[in-house]
């Protein structure tokens, strides 16, 4: 048994202390050849290797991991004998000794390890990683780590991030944090057992009663914490305690004077070495651990200990015990090396990821065996002249001194790199959202405006990691069962709309309080992380376990729509990839759907947003000049969105959806963007930042507004046509056909009827998709020679119901040209009877509805209506019945949404037109006799979207197409739709 020389120094010759003890940590000093271990030399390497293989992912191995548990154990074992046979020996512990030697044994290689992982992460990772790395470095040094990464691992909104290189660091911290409670108590033991008798011996009974209780609660806590948190039962010190306790418990208690059958002590020996590798081989990351399955290793490895103790029987022992296999040179000169190895091999596989990215388990053995080369150098060149130094071992307080050295040295750099990289960085205060770029409301641009390519990246890397939802407390964390008020905005307000779901529905908060904001209306949040809103049983990552909370949650938020107030609207989202079983989700959605669909009122959800899988934030501070090459696979952050889907084509009832994934992830190529103009999307592998929720803000106002919007409920919708496809593709033959040549067949009215001199083709010069969700119109000139293109619906029999509206609208960014560059230009967006193609002929009886009309690029569209006859007539042929031009300065080249309004609901009859929701011209029934409005605008209209040149309208207006005109400049249309709505009471 390791013994101490009366000074409590090493004696001379001493060899237990070399090898590490307990946790990879740990060891032994102080003790003579005659009492070393060398089985426990040899289980020691098991456990590293053990760990090592878990670490470098080996198939087959995967319960790897318990050789912590063999670590602590070990551990406990050895220096709870080491300090109780000092107090026996001398009647006290001598702190400051014992903390000497464990400064000098310890401190100085992970200090070597630190620098290291401080030094090469500033080369190998990128910047925002860094930071968090020099941070890990400090909780480290600092002997805290585990507490870090508990609080990482539990806090949902800071998931995503890349595993740590220190993150091994957590075992060694539970080990120091048990010591420095650990041995102080025994001192205080010994002190009290040597007042209560003259002899310290009476330390142990003492020492066993006090074991043993903290032993038994700190399982019992540990049995709570698997149940309820499994980070903090895996990495907090409390819950780890026991297996330490246990180690203490073979070391107090006389074993060795136990009596019974020889072969029981070897049985023992090699039954816990069996239980051991059947551990490494059985268990893994689906295990629930610490908890009852620690039991099993914790105890296999007291067996083995307990099995090599010296007893009555030494030579069988010796001979057939597991101890021989242990004990073999090979085991020996692994554990010898067991604690450098150990500090070695993570940060070398994590920091060669970073650099190169995943690497297949062959890669990662290799790296595993490279880690031990530095191990060897670091235990050949510090730990071990440190450690035997007679300059440093001749007084405590030296290797004290050397042990705060040890410390401050990693600290201190980590400090130094860190800040520099926070400046390198830039602004870490959140950002003042009154600043931010306006957000396109519609339109295949996320701005308005293009940003200058040199404008720095908003928010930064560093403010995107804080980029939350200003909702304080109201995004739920797991543990919580029952949302609390989480009222905003108009909070006196009898209206209320109601964002449900999970961290996905949250990330929308900004938007949809603006949207409540701007009604008058109060926002109540209902939103748990982590927590799917279909009803799924899924388990917590946090957790470790089946999320029980969030069935409590789901149905207590649904409990609560039902019992109070009416909303005015439920906008709904969640994570869409819980599971990838398309019939279950669709299950599940409609088990929570039912409660909501009896509210009576309209239901949004917001369809998913991509989820890029990667640090994003990190990976843009390590490319703030080129952050294109952060973008990820749009194949796999893209999940089928089967609620989405089923809800566009009209089978949810009462649900309609919305999205913006046309924007963040354009259908145009294999990858989605991490930044787009200039704004950081993502605040993790996962959310958006609130920064680009602000932006979006305008977009998502206007979905929610659209035609199911409650202020216009009822709306069903006839053609939706939102141009999504590859660049260069032709808009949908099954809903769109082409006009050709310069007239319709048999060429009832020349140049169109209008003078225009372009030709008409089916060419995707003229009329194509971009690839980013917009069609695009674009007039060429060839050979002297002008050709548009000119689209119309096939479908003819938009009409209103009886007593209803029928609604029209586009959102189009009108060419950006202007000047003498712009003459001739005539963009348009208008509809014609369908009796017109009957022989095309009868204009304008059948009637037209000019919905926008622009000539010669200037910043003004207006609206017309023509019917009646030919010259005269109610609409004052052939101008028709026009609106004033409406000053647009920003509608050339930005989207803008116009539409008209049939509507034929009693007391009402007119129809409207509207400039991005501001109705600006009218047109009543009134105006005209009966058969002439219903003719015109009743029997059924289809669309038309061109970009005529020249003609009678732009020549009216002082220019045509001239030799200054420019070619080559597009109407881009974001979408179309129409809609109609039931007369009230039907």
């Amino acid at each position: 048994m390791p013994t101490l020389a009366p000074s409590g120094r090493p004696t001379a010759g001493s060899t237990a202390a070399r090898p590490p003890s307990g946790g990879p940590g740990s060891g032994a000093t102080g003790t003579r050849r005659s009492a070393f271990r060398p089985d426990i030399e040899g289980l020691r390497a098991f456990a590293v290797l053990a760990v090592l293989a878990f670490h470098a992912s080996v198939p087959g191995l995967a319960g790897g991991f318990v050789g912590v548990d063999v670590f602590f154990v070990v551990s406990g074992y050895l220096i709870t004998g080491l300090l109780v046979r000092e107090a026996v020996t001398t009647g006290r512990i001598r702190l400051g000794e014992f903390f000497s030697r464990r400064a000098r044994r310890l401190l100085p290689s992970a200090s070597v390890v630190l620098v290291a992982v401080a030094a090469a992460g500033a080369w190998l990772t990128v910047p925002l990683r860094r930071t968090d790395l020099e941070n890990d470095v400090v909780a480290a040094a600092l002997s805290v780590a585990n507490w870090r990464f508990v609080q990482q691992r539990t806090d949902y909104l800071a998931a995503g991030q890349d595993e740590s290189p220190l993150l091994h660091f957590w075992s060694l911290a539970v080990e120091e944090q048990f010591y420095l409670v650990w041995a102080p108590l025994l001192a205080a033991l010994a002190v009290l057992a040597a007042r209560a008798a003259r002899r310290g011996r009476a330390l142990r009974p003492v020492a066993v009663a006090v074991t043993a209780v903290l032993t038994l609660v700190s399982f019992v806590l540990s049995l709570r914490w698997t149940d309820d948190s499994v980070s903090l039962a895996y990495l907090g010190t409390p819950s780890r305690v026991w297996q330490f306790g246990v180690g203490a418990l073979l070391a107090l208690l006389p074993w060795h004077l136990l009596r019974g059958p020889r072969a029981l002590r070897l049985l023992c020996g090699w039954a816990g070495a069996a239980a051991l590798v059947w551990c490494v081989l059985r268990y893994d990351s689906g295990t629930p651990y610490p908890g009852v399955a620690a039991l099993v290793p914790t105890l296999a490895t007291a067996a083995v200990v307990l099995a090599g103790i010296p007893g009555r029987h030494p030579r069988e022992q010796a001979r057939y015990g597991v101890g021989r296999v242990l004990g073999l040179r090979a085991p020996r000169a692994v554990g010898r090396l067991s604690y450098t190895l150990y500090l070695w091999h993570w940060p070398v596989l994590v920091l060669a990821e970073a650099r190169f990215g995943t690497l297949e388990w062959p890669a990662r053995v290799a790296l595993t065996l490279a880690s031990v080369l530095p191990a060897l150098a670091t235990m050949r060149w510090v730990e071990r002249p440190l450690r035997y130094s007679r300059t440093v071992t001749e007084l405590p307080r030296r290797g004290l001194s050397l042990g705060v050295f040890a410390v401050v040295v990693p600290v201190v750099l980590a400090l130094v790199v860190g800040t520099t990289t926070l400046r390198l960085l830039g602004p870490s205060a959140p950002v003042d959202a009154k600043g931010l770029p306006l957000g396109a409301a519609e339109g295949p641009s996320l701005l308005t405006g293009t940003p200058p390519k040199d404008s720095p990246v908003v928010p930064s890397p560093v403010q995107a990691r804080k980029s939350f939802p200003p909702d304080g407390a109201c995004e739920v964390a797991p543990t919580v069962t029952s949302s609390p008020p989480c009222l905003f905005g108009a909070v006196d307000s009898p209206d209320r709309i109601v964002l449900l779901g999970d961290s996905h529905a949250g990330q929308w908060f900004s938007p949809v309080l603006s949207f409540a904001a701007k009604r008058g209306w109060a926002l109540q949040e209902l939103v748990k992380q982590g927590c799917p809103l279909p009803e799924l049983s899924v388990v917590n990552p946090q957790l470790g376990r089946t999320y029980h909370e969030c069935d409590t949650w789901r149905a207590d938020s649904l409990a609560r729509l039902t019992k109070g107030p009416k909303p005015r609207m439920v906008v709904i989202s969640s994570l869409n990839r819980y599971t990838d079983d398309r019939d279950l989700l669709l299950a599940a959605w409609e088990k929570t759907l039912k409660p909501l669909r009896a509210l009576g009122v309209p239901i949004v959800y917001i369809e998913d947003t991509p989820v890029p899988g990667t640090d994003v934030p990190a990976c843009v501070s390590g490319h703030l000049d080129d952050p294109e090459a952060c973008a990820f696979d749009r194949a796999k952050a893209r999940w089928a969105d089967p609620l989405a889907e089923r809800a566009a084509a009209g089978k949810v009832p009462g649900v309609r959806t919305v999205g913006v994934n046309a924007v963040l992830c354009p259908a145009s190529g294999p990858v989605c963007p991490a930044v787009l103009d200039r704004v950081l999307l993502y605040r993790d592998d996962a959310h958006l930042t609130d920064v680009a929720a602000v932006v979006l803000a305008p977009r998502i106002e206007r979905l929610l507004a659209g035609p199911a919007a409650p202020a216009e409920d009822g709306w069903t919708e006839l053609l939706r046509e939102e141009f999504d496809g590859p660049a260069g593709a032709r808009p949908a033959a099954s809903r769109w056909l082409y006009d050709r040549g310069t007239c319709y067949p048999g060429c009832p009215a020349a140049q169109w009827g209008t003078g225009e001199i372009e030709t008409m083709t089916d060419s995707t010069d003229n009329v194509r998709l971009d690839g980013r969700g917009a069609l695009e119109i674009v007039p060429t000139l060839r050979d002297g020679h002008w050709y548009s293109g000119r689209i119309e619906s096939r479908r003819s029999d938009f009409a209103p119901p009886p007593g209803g509206v029928l609604r029209i609208e586009a959102s189009i960014a009108l060419p950006d040209v202007t000047g003498a560059a712009a003459g001739g230009y005539w963009p348009a967006f208008w509809t014609l009877g369908a009796g017109l193609r009957d022989g095309y002929t009868g204009w304008p009886g059948t009637g037209e509805i000019d919905v926008m009309e622009s000539v010669n690029g200037r910043d003004a569209v207006f609206g017309t209506l023509h019917c009646g006859t030919a010259d005269g007539g109610p609409c004052r042929e052939p101008m028709g019945l026009s609106s004033p031009r409406q000053a647009c300065p920003g509608c050339r080249g930005a989207f803008h949404t116009y539409a008209v309004e049939l509507d034929t609901s009693p007391g009402a009859e007119e129809l409207r037109w509207y400039l991005d929701g501001r109705v600006y011209h009218r047109v009543k029934a009134s105006a005209m006799d009966a058969a002439t409005w219903d003719r015109a605008l009743k029997r059924g209209q289809f669309l038309i979207l061109n970009v005529a040149m020249g003609g009678a309208l732009p020549a009216a207006d002082g220019a045509t197409a001239g030799p200054a005109t420019e070619a080559g400049h597009a109407m881009r249309v974001d979408r179309v739709r129409v809609s109609t709505r039931e007369a009230a009471g039907r």
